[in-house]
């Protein structure tokens, strides 16, 4: 088992002295994978997150690390560029403009090689290597070309957008042909996997049948035969059957609810409240300050209530923890800028000495602090313009082990599509989402109780081990050639 993402699953700290020891990444990914690694006695191959530094193979909690290194130049150009800079705003739907610098695109290239190249050489023979995101979109096909014995997954964990945004990409066909070197590729949503196999049969012009791509061969390629799905298709011809559909992430529900169960931070939940003046009502926003969550759609609409008198701030508080994300990237830099400009604003209009209308704090928390947060709020709001899923949603009905509160969850999260008892919205209609938390906050408690027993059910049953393990169980269904909906064997080439 390899795994392949652009960041390793530990952070490095230094102490006081000057020693450096590492320390395991907090993220659902790193809990659910940890177990497997463990047991296939894994690698994972990612960057350290320190900028011109050749740092030597390593072992942290029984996985094996092998770090990649990036030059300050390659941070710059593929990571705050092309991958947050291009690929980001455009795969979320063009909220904000896409930049497209071909010195990026080369940057972006030559990274995803040395990643392919690294997971290439670690890999035994007939390995499964498992490759995350947007950031190392072209490694499969990089990895299939090296070493076709190889069993390859790709997981998208942001949106797959439609054809009319995506064909703006120049470099189109090169991605689209980096993720089809891979057999099973993930996506949040059905609607994304629905969006890459439109752009496939437009850029490519392959068959779909369903879930199911078919990739054509060359017959006189000497690696075609070594393959598990090469088949013949309805012409004749042989093809390559990849495996394209949803497989929504999700957290690790038990570490939530077991931090939610502890008496210390259900007092920490109470103090929140008193310290906050102990309102009727608290409402709570926890997003990476970025364009794509919405922020300013929920800061707009709880501004308005308050103007027209609808709520004060001696009975409704929102607290809004954004927590500081990508602060080079100039568009990120104007966005905090201008929430900043709008929570103080709103705070000078409606703030009384003992109560004030927003809480705004820019900086991440444990995460003890936050479910703590979780189980102070009755309103959660997830106001995003788009999301791959939102697992803040999850976090959040995982910690009501007390079976209350709201959830306010806006139509263009991921969660959206397994979270039907909540209050689901459409961010940018002010005048709807200002209702839906008039209800959020008028809710009878039998209600709330209602919705997220069902809300906690869903989470619970559907949790991170259980993502994993479905996409492991497609790679190795994929391992012995046995793709779901394939051609019937008889078929076969």
């Amino acid at each position: 088992m390899v795994i392949v993402s652009n960041r390793l699953p530990v952070d490095r700290v230094t102490s006081d002295d000057g020693s450096a020891s590492w320390r395991p990444s907090p993220g659902g990914l790193v809990a659910a994978l940890e177990p497997v690694m463990r047991q296939e006695d894994g690698v994972w191959i990612g960057w350290a997150g320190v900028a011109d530094e050749l740092i030597e193979p390593f072992e942290a909690d029984g996985i094996n690390i092998l770090p990649v290194p990036l030059s300050e130049q390659e941070i710059e150009e593929y990571y705050e560029g092309f991958s947050n800079d291009t690929l980001w705003p455009l795969y979320h739907d063009v909220i904000a403009p896409p930049s497209f610098h071909r010195e990026w695109w080369d940057a972006y290239l030559r990274v995803n090689r040395r990643f392919a190249d690294a997971a290439a050489r670690a890999s035994a023979p007939g390995a499964v290597v498992w490759v995350h995101d947007y950031q190392l979109q072209l490694v499969p096909a990089m990895l299939r070309e090296a070493r076709p014995d190889l069993v390859i997954g790709f997981f998208n964990h942001i949106p797959f957008p439609p054809y009319g945004i995506y064909s703006q990409l120049p470099w189109r066909r090169q991605i689209i042909d980096g993720l089809l070197g891979a057999d099973v590729i993930g996506f949040q949503r059905v609607a994304d996997a629905g969006n890459f196999s439109r752009a496939v049969r437009r850029l490519k012009g392959f068959e779909t049948r369903g879930p199911i791509i078919e990739v054509p061969i060359d017959s006189d390629d000497p690696a075609s035969g070594s393959h598990r799905h090469v088949t013949k298709n309805r012409h004749g011809g042989l093809v390559r059957t990849v495996l394209a559909r949803q497989f929504p992430i999700s957290i690790d529900t038990q570490k939530y609810q077991d931090l939610a169960s502890r008496p210390e931070i259900q007092e920490r939940a109470r103090q929140i409240r008193e310290d906050l003046g102990n309102p009727r009502t608290i409402m709570l926003g926890v997003d990476r300050l970025d364009y794509t969550k919405g922020i300013g759609h929920r800061l707009k609409a709880f501004g308005e209530l308050l103007a027209e008198g609808q709520i004060s701030v001696e009975d409704v508080t929102l607290v809004q923890v954004a927590s500081p994300s990508r602060e080079r990237v100039e568009t990120y830099r104007l966005l905090r800028d201008e929430i900043e400009l709008t929570v103080g604003r709103l705070n000078g209009d409606y703030s009384s000495i003992s109560h004030t209308a927003i809480s705004y704090l820019h900086h991440g928390y444990p995460r003890e602090e936050m479910v703590a947060l979780y189980l102070a709020a009755d309103v959660m709001l997830v106001t995003a313009l788009r999301d791959g899923m939102n697992l803040v949603a999850k976090e959040y009905v995982a910690s009501r082990v007390d079976e209350d509160g709201v959830l306010v969850l806006s139509e263009f999260a991921g969660a959206s599509d397994e979270l039907r008892q909540a209050l689901l919205i459409n961010p940018h209609d002010i005048e709807g989402l200002k209702e839906t938390m008039m209800a959020a906050i008028a809710m009878p408690r039998r209600e709330r109780a209602r919705r997220m027993r069902a809300l906690r059910k869903r989470v619970i049953t559907n949790d991170v081990a259980r993502w994993s393990a479905s996409f492991l169980d497609a790679l190795t269904r994929s391992a012995h050639g046995d793709h779901p909906l394939q051609n019937p064997p008889t078929n076969r080439g």
